[in-house]
């Protein structure tokens, strides 16, 4: 056990031991002026919120169709539990510990493959359109692959996953920048681990993604993040918001 991990023994406990497979997903409780503060504007606050949820439920879903795998939310706040299991009752939930992102991100991963579990992946909860069959190619490449990694266009990722504890490619990197897989792949080589790319997505995360993400909806089928869409569906007034800010 990572001994920097503290685990919240009432906040966690393994159900499924006949999964390998670890998916989680990193969470944060919608709060209005606290998430996706990014996109507003355009968006109001409370209306960034809301769509954050939207996207949360989106990813949760895209998670429930991956096969053979244990979900899980790694959350945030810590008082926000009772939420997160109402939100998603057949998912195990584990609070996020660490003074930053890429710490947090090591000691969820560690925990799980020091829990019996063969690979772990964990990705992010802002790409609702993520095709749902990028999540187990995730696991297959990590059959051969040491870790692999879902690439954003913005230079960060969207997803990592590993099959065994690897510290030093989220301890050592500086989360949201431009170099975040760059600086991984470094530290992927130094440690000589074999890494698989997964093809480039995107997360919604500004003004602009969020406008790639609103015509990307009109051109996929409604099957596609429904929740993200009848969002969008139901605030048809975001779209002149979104023009106007481009």
């Amino acid at each position: 056990m990572n001994s920097s991990f503290r685990v919240h023994h009432s906040q966690f406990t393994i159900h499924n031991s006949q999964f390998t497979n670890a998916l989680l997903v990193v969470a944060k409780r919608p709060a209005p002026g606290q998430t996706k503060t990014r996109l507003s504007p355009p968006l109001q606050p409370n209306q960034a919120a809301a769509l954050y949820e939207c996207f949360l439920c989106d990813t949760l879903e895209l998670m429930r169709q991956t096969p053979n795998v244990q979900p899980v939310i790694a959350y945030l706040p810590s008082s926000e539990k009772v939420y997160f299991a109402e939100l998603a009752p057949d998912f195990e939930l584990i609070l996020q510990d660490g003074p930053d992102l890429g710490v947090r991100l090591d000691n969820a991963l560690t925990h799980y493959l020091q829990s019996g579990y063969k690979r772990a992946v964990i990705m992010d909860s802002d790409s609702p359109t993520l095709p749902a069959h990028y999540l187990a190619t995730a696991f297959e490449a990590l059959e051969k692959a040491d870790v692999v990694l879902g690439p954003c266009d913005d230079g960060g990722y969207y997803l990592i996953g590993l099959n065994r504890p690897s510290p030093r490619l989220l301890r050592e990197v500086q989360m949201s920048t431009p170099r975040v897989v760059a600086d991984t792949l470094a530290l992927a080589a130094e440690e000589a681990l074999r890494v698989e790319l997964l093809p480039t997505w995107y997360d919604v995360d500004d003004a602009a993604a969020l406008a790639r993400l609103a015509i990307e909806l009109t051109q996929t089928p409604i099957s596609t993040a429904r929740h993200t869409r009848a969002f969008f569906a139901t605030h048809q007034e975001i779209a002149a918001m979104i023009e106007t800010s481009q």
